[in-house]
C-alpha cells in the first residue's frame, strides 16, 4: 500500500521538527527556567545572606559608585590611547611580513619575532617588566608613569594579536587583484594602498573588535603598577571597608562598555554575512 506524504512534514523535519517560531519560543521557556532554577539555587544556599552582605551592599555600592566611576575614566583613556597606536604599527608588522624577496629577509624575520615572542608572553608580564624595569634605568627622558608604561605594554601585546589579524586580511584578498593593479601601471606600495589594505582592512573589522574587547578587559592589568584605575580603586574601596561590592561595581562599568561593542560586532559580522551571501547570489 503506497504512502502519501504528510503535507509540510518534510519542512517541519528540516527545521528540527517545529517551525521556527516554536523552536525561539521552546529557546525562550528553556533558558527562562534555567536562570530561575539557577538563582533558587543560590539564593536558597547556606551562606547567600553572608555573600549578599559582601558582594551585593547597597550601601558600599552607592558609596563607591562616584569614586570607581572617575577612574574608570583612566581604563577609557588608555584604551582609546592604545588603540590608536596598535592600529598603525600592527598594519606596520603585516605589511612587513609580507615583503617579497630575499632583500627584505631581515625586516621579515624582525616580524616574525616580535610577533612570536609578545604573543607568547603573559600580557601581565610584560606589564611587570616594562613597568617596573623602564624607570629602574632611571635613564634621562625615561617617563616613570606606571600608566605610561602600562599603556605601552598593552600596545606591543596587543599589536602582536592584530597584526595577525591584517595579515590574515591581506592574504584573503585573491592575488588577481595585485594582478590587475600592477597591470594597470601601480607600484607594489601603491598596490597596497589603494587596492590590497582598504579590502584587507574591510574584511577584518569584526575580529579586530573582538581583540579591541580584550585590549578595554585589560586596561585593568595596570593596577599592578599602582595606577588608580578601576580595580585599584575598587582595591581600596574593599580593603577600607573589607566589602567586596565595590569590585562588583567595577565589573559592571567593564560590562557596560564592552557588551555594546560585543553586539556591534555581531552586527558587522551579520552584515557582512549578507552581503557575501548577496554576491553570491548575484
Amino acid at each position: 500500500m503506497p504512502i502519501r506524504p504528510v503535507p509540510g512534514r518534510r519542512s517541519r523535519i528540516l527545521q528540527g521538527g517545529y517551525e521556527p517560531m516554536t523552536n525561539v519560543s521552546i529557546a525562550l521557556v528553556s533558558t527562562f527556567v534555567f536562570l530561575v532554577v539557577v538563582t533558587l539555587a543560590i539564593v536558597n544556599a547556606p551562606g547567600w545572606e553572608t555573600v549578599k552582605q559582601s558582594f551585593f551592599n547597597a550601601g558600599e555600592a552607592r558609596d563607591s559608585l562616584p569614586l570607581v566611576a572617575r577612574a574608570f575614566l583612566l581604563n577609557v583613556k588608555m584604551f582609546l590611547i592604545a588603540e590608536v597606536f596598535i592600529l598603525i604599527f600592527a598594519l606596520l608588522i603585516a605589511i612587513l611580513r609580507g615583503l617579497p624577496g630575499p632583500v627584505f629577509f631581515p625586516l621579515r624575520a624582525l616580524a616574525i619575532v616580535y610577533t612570536d615572542l609578545f604573543r607568547g608572553v603573559p600580557t601581565i608580564l610584560v606589564v611587570y617588566l616594562l613597568g617596573f624595569g623602564m624607570p629602574g634605568l632611571n635613564l634621562t627622558g625615561i617617563p616613570t608613569s606606571p600608566v605610561f608604561w602600562g599603556t605601552v605594554s598593552l600596545v606591543l601585546v596587543y599589536t602582536a594579536y592584530v597584526s595577525e589579524v591584517y595579515r590574515a586580511g591581506i592574504e584573503s584578498v585573491h592575488p588577481s587583484q595585485e594582478a590587475a593593479a600592477r597591470s594597470l601601471g601601480l607600484t607594489r606600495a601603491q598596490t597596497l594602498r589603494f587596492v590590497i589594505v582598504p579590502q584587507a582592512v574591510r574584511r577584518v573589522i569584526p575580529p579586530l573588535l573582538n581583540d579591541f574587547i580584550g585590549l578595554q578587559k585589560d586596561t585593568a592589568l595596570v593596577s599592578v603598577l599602582g595606577s588608580v584605575d578601576a580595580l585599584q580603586q575598587a582595591n581600596i574601596n574593599s580593603a577600607a571597608d573589607f566589602n567586596y561590592t565595590p569590585y562588583v561595581v567595577a565589573a559592571l562599568f567593564f560590562i557596560a562598555l564592552t557588551i555594546p561593542l560585543a553586539r556591534f560586532t555581531d552586527w558587522l559580522i551579520l552584515r557582512e554575512r549578507q552581503r557575501r551571501q548577496a554576491g553570491g547570489v548575484g
